[in-house]
């Protein structure tokens, strides 16, 4: 490989940064690394165009950007963090993985996105393929060790560049790797985020399937602009829960009623296994407190009459929690935070129907009511959430009304996603997309009425 500094002429743009006497650990960063240390993305676009698309199409580009993020940590955290010792380290820490440059260079808290600054870029190209691992035994708070410079971190080996030199680096293709902001403890020593844990003891973990071979599909593509084609190269798109192509169909869902046939006036059960078929880790994951997954039924007689079906409690200790009730209110250290008098809270379920099934697990503060603020999660509620590869049964009794037509009654599960409580992205003025409900699983029986 020709020397880097043989090719960086003067009139050249692109120059790398010059590499560090000594790699910097993420977590203990704050303020080492000004943003010029790191190449803007389009810089590496110039020759890796496809990745850097698709890259920027990501929530891993529009970490800082997106829409939710900006308001959760200006409206939210960032004046919490300013008024509850407690917290007051996520002012800076939020930054570690959600605008990692300006936690590096020390610019917390970062100018709103409007303003343009290199915090926008969120997790930039330069900054992962900077990464050379990271310190202690466990992924988690941006613990990463970043070295940036005119060496790039890679996974392939055997490859060249003229324009910077390529450290072949396995920690590149490990779920470690993605682990360093996809695990998260708050204040209070809470795995507020786990991902990463939740795949290592999984079955995708057992098995050596990594967070990549999902969120980093192989195809048959260029590495660089009319280079070679590899018929491996990992796509950069990073599509998760924000994706719904990749929701649709992450739940499965199988009804099977007692009986076929029934009369008016008779009582049907009717059984549900609602299974994670394509998560390598919990659903849902990663930002639970805000995420609501949940089980709908409704059957519809024959002359187009829809009943809502409620599902049977099963009396385990905290199921109040997973059963939707437009009664029960939650969120109240939001209205604290904005200084809201007689803020009694929130919706806890926002739009879910009354006793439907909801897959969750509570984060609760120190008073003990649910949050939707993470960073200030004292103790979870029970963990009622779908497991990778693995199913929950539940049991729906329906009385069916004595005037019930005669006919075909279609019965029909539906297990939805919203990306934020339908509540709290009403009450924070967010966009329709955080908080439309998204299509996961669905299955349809008939059952003859007589």
């Amino acid at each position: 490989m020709r020397s880097f500094l043989s090719l960086c002429l003067p009139a050249l743009v692109l120059c790398a940064a010059p590499a560090l006497a000594d790699p910097i650990a993420g977590g203990a960063g704050q303020g080492a690394l000004p943003y010029d240390s790191f190449e803007p993305g389009e810089n590496c676009a110039e020759c890796h165009d496809r990745f850097a698309r698709q890259h920027e199409a990501s929530l891993m580009a529009q970490s800082f950007t997106h829409i939710w993020d900006e308001v959760e940590y200006f409206t939210l955290a960032l004046p919490h963090a300013r008024m509850e010792p407690k917290v007051a380290e996520v002012e800076a820490g939020c930054n570690g993985c959600h605008a990692p440059l300006a936690y590096l260079a020390g610019d917390i808290p970062p100018q709103r996105p409007e303003a343009g600054t290199r915090a926008n870029e969120g997790v930039s190209c330069d900054l992962c393929h900077a990464i050379v691992g990271f310190e202690g035994e466990v992924p988690f708070n941006f613990n990463w060790i970043v070295d940036p410079g005119e060496v790039k971190q890679g996974a392939r080996p055997g490859l060249e560049s003229d324009y910077h030199g390529i450290a072949v680096n396995p920690f590149l293709k490990s779920a470690e790797f993605c682990g360093t902001c996809h695990n998260e403890k708050d204040p209070y020593g809470m795995w507020v985020k786990s991902t990463h844990i939740e795949w290592r003891d999984g079955p995708y973990g057992a098995s050596g399937i990594t967070c990549q071979g999902c969120h980093m599909p192989a195809a048959g593509t260029e590495l660089v602009a009319d280079g070679e084609v590899y018929p491996d190269a990992r796509q950069h798109t990073f599509h998760g829960v924000h994706y719904a192509p990749k929701v649709t169909g992450s739940v499965e869902v199988l009804l099977y009623p007692e009986e076929a046939e029934v009369a008016p006036g008779e009582r049907l059960q009717i059984g549900a296994t609602v299974m994670n078929a394509k998560a390598g880790h919990m659903i849902p994951s990663g930002s639970v407190e805000e995420r609501v997954v949940w089980l709908h039924v409704e059957a519809r007689d024959s002359a187009g009459g829809v009943h809502h079906l409620p599902v049977d409690l099963k009396g385990f200790d905290g199921e109040a929690w997973t059963v939707a009730d437009p009664g029960a209110l939650a969120y109240q250290a939001m209205g604290e935070i904005q200084g809201l008098a007689d803020f009694s809270g929130l919706p806890r379920d926002g739009d879910v129907p009354a006793g439907d099934r909801i897959y969750r697990m509570p984060y609760l503060d120190p008073q003990g009511r649910m949050t939707i603020a993470q960073w200030y999660t004292a103790s979870f509620g029970p963990d009622y959430r779908l497991p990778p590869l693995a199913a929950i049964d539940e049991s729906f009794t329906w009385a069916l009304p004595a005037d019930l037509p005669a006919g075909p009654v279609e019965v029909t599960a539906s297990v939805y996603m919203t990306m934020v409580v339908s509540s709290v992205a009403d009450h924070l003025g967010l966009p329709a997309s955080e908080r439309e409900p998204m299509l996961m699983g669905r299955h349809t029986v008939t059952v003859a009425v007589r």
